[in-house]
This record gives C-alpha cells, sequence and structure tokens, in this order.
C-alpha cells in the first residue's frame, strides 16, 4: 500500500510540472571525464519541464569539455542551445581525455550553434537578461560558477540551485563511512562560494541518494538497444568509449548495466523529485572535501537523503529517455 501510494503522488507530480512552462536551465559539467554528466545532458534534453539553454564547462581543458557537449546537442538536433566554455586549466592529456576518441575528430568551430569563449561572462549575461526563475543544474566541480558569482553575486537571486555534492551520512557505493565528494573536493573554495550564494533554492543530492543509482536489467536493455535514437546512441557509444579508459573502475559490465548515474539526480530534482526524502541541513565544509554535519556550520541546503522509491525512479529515468 504504502508504495502505490507513492507511485500516485509521483505521477500526480509528473503531470503538474508536464502542465507547467518550462522553465530556462543552464547546465554546468565538468563532461568528458565521468560518463554520468552525458547521460545527464540527454536527461534535461528529455525533459519537457526544462528549456536548455547553456551548458557552461567546468575545471580541465574547456575546449575538450566543448567538444563532448557540441557533439551531443548536434546528435539531439539541439544546436539552439549555446557552449558557455568556462575556466580553462590546458590541455588535459590523453589519460584523462575519457570521451577523447569519440571526439577526436570533431571541430567545435563547426557547431552550427554559438559558442562563448568567455563562458563566464556569457552566463552572467544570459541571467541578467532573462526573466526568472533559472534552473542553474550544477554536475560538477564549480570553479567556473564560483568566478561569475563572485563577479556578479545578485544573478543567484533570480536562480534555483540544484547541485551534485556531498557525501552527509554514506559515502561512495553505499558505504557507512562518508566520502570526500569528487566535485567538492576537486575545489573546495569554489563549492563553498556556490553554496554560500543568495539563491532562489539550494538542493542537494548527495551520495546518500545519487551514490545509489545506476540502470541495468531490462531498463538498461530498452537503452542499449535503442540504435535508431541519434542522441541514446551518442550517449552508448560514449558509454563503450569511456568504459575500457576509464581508470578508476573495472567497468565490464558496460552491456549489460550503466555506471553510477550521480548527475542524473540532480537533472531529476529540477523538474520533480518527488521519489526521494530530503533534510534541511546545516553544515561545514573541509579543505579535505568533506560535507559535514555541523549545527553551527556556515551553509544550510535542502539535501536528497534517501530514497522512497529508487526503482520507480529507474523505471521513469529509462521511460523519459526513450521519449515515452
Amino acid at each position: 500500500m504504502k508504495r502505490t501510494a507513492t507511485l500516485i503522488a509521483f505521477a500526480a507530480t509528473c503531470l503538474a510540472s508536464l502542465s507547467a512552462k518550462p522553465v530556462p536551465t543552464i547546465l554546468s559539467t565538468d563532461i568528458g571525464s565521468d560518463i554520468d554528466d552525458t547521460w545527464a545532458l540527454a536527461h534535461i534534453l528529455r525533459s519537457p519541464e526544462l528549456d536548455l539553454k547553456m551548458v557552461l564547462t567546468e575545471t580541465g581543458e574547456a575546449l575538450y569539455r566543448g567538444q563532448v557537449t557540441g557533439k551531443v546537442l548536434e546528435a539531439a538536433n539541439r544546436t539552439d542551445v549555446e557552449i558557455a566554455l568556462g575556466k580553462d586549466y590546458g590541455v588535459m592529456g590523453d589519460q584523462h581525455r575519457h570521451q577523447g576518441p569519440w571526439v577526436k575528430n570533431y571541430d567545435l568551430a563547426s557547431y552550427p550553434g554559438t559558442v562563448h569563449q568567455d563562458g563566464i561572462q556569457a552566463f552572467i549575461d544570459f541571467v541578467k537578461a532573462t526573466d526568472g526563475p533559472i534552473n542553474v543544474i550544477a554536475i560538477g566541480p564549480p570553479p567556473s560558477l564560483a568566478a561569475a558569482l563572485k563577479q556578479a553575486p545578485e544573478i543567484a537571486e533570480k536562480c534555483h540551485f540544484y547541485g551534485m555534492h556531498g557525501s552527509f551520512d554514506l559515502g561512495y557505493g553505499g558505504s557507512p563511512q562518508i566520502s570526500a565528494e569528487t566535485n567538492v573536493r576537486v575545489d573546495p573554495d569554489a563549492f563553498r562560494t556556490v553554496i554560500a550564494a543568495k539563491w532562489l533554492s539550494k538542493t542537494l543530492t548527495s551520495l546518500d541518494t545519487c551514490g545509489l543509482f545506476y540502470l541495468g536489467g531490462e531498463n538498461y536493455h530498452r537503452i542499449w538497444s535503442a540504435t535508431d535514437d541519434d542522441l541514446l546512441r551518442s550517449v552508448i557509444e560514449n558509454y563503450c568509449v569511456w568504459a575500457p579508459r576509464v581508470p578508476w573502475m573495472e567497468c565490464e559490465f558496460f552491456a549489460t548495466q550503466s555506471s553510477t548515474l550521480f548527475d542524473d539526480i540532480a537533472v531529476y530534482m529540477a523538474y520533480d523529485g518527488s521519489l526521494l526524502n530530503y533534510e534541511e541541513i546545516t553544515f561545514s565544509v573541509t579543505d579535505d572535501g568533506y560535507t559535514l554535519r555541523d549545527p553551527a556550520g556556515p551553509y544550510t541546503a535542502k539535501v536528497a537523503i534517501s530514497w522512497k522509491d529508487m526503482e520507480a525512479c529507474q523505471d521513469f529515468l529509462t521511460k523519459r529517455l526513450l521519449g515515452n
């Protein structure tokens, strides 16, 4: 009975969100490192509640991340989306270009849409010129976002922030020991700047929820088999390129299930999120990237801390990616 009630409430939330006007959305991403950013970009593109306007690159080589973004957007026939190149940290070596072979011959200069070389200023200009509210979905370390907020802190007041950041009760793989989650650990100061900003709202998915989520079984098989869908084919092509190159895990299961889809939960929260349990958490951020519950801490956010029904969300995401 409890699951039935949860699913009924979830269906009602979906219907309500579909009837609302799509929200202008900006994605902040380190796409091209972990494969889940590519899944998340496809997820946004298949979500009618979200009107993706811009992708802002984060960390690493901005050109490489822009190439992966541009080629995915072309596959989706969404070259209306602007690509904003964020802070650039120099050319990434081949060992860090986990999706590099997929864009080896892709020239970002040929992207039919707009590519902003100064993506931070483009982000600021877009927010200032757009009637709010705007969704900002951050699925990577956020130094470009932080730089924009330092230049124009007032832009946060027009935006809802959804982030994939932190570890409060569970660590990677559901460990009872919390982890220094990567999107915080890479640049704790940038995360501090972003989470301290005066957003309209701040919602995080931490490892407690997003670190448990993946697609397997029939759900994954349906996406793997969608070879006539250009967008999903590009996701699977990237996954097949990424799997033997990723250095932090053995991904021999890529034909039967996804890797952990951390970032998809940040996207899901931006238009629904009703299958998650939330808690308002006050916390501090350590210099080595831990987010610690701390009643006296300087940061507070609404955090997706546990699942109501992860299986229902897995079924839902599959249908959404397939366009059902």
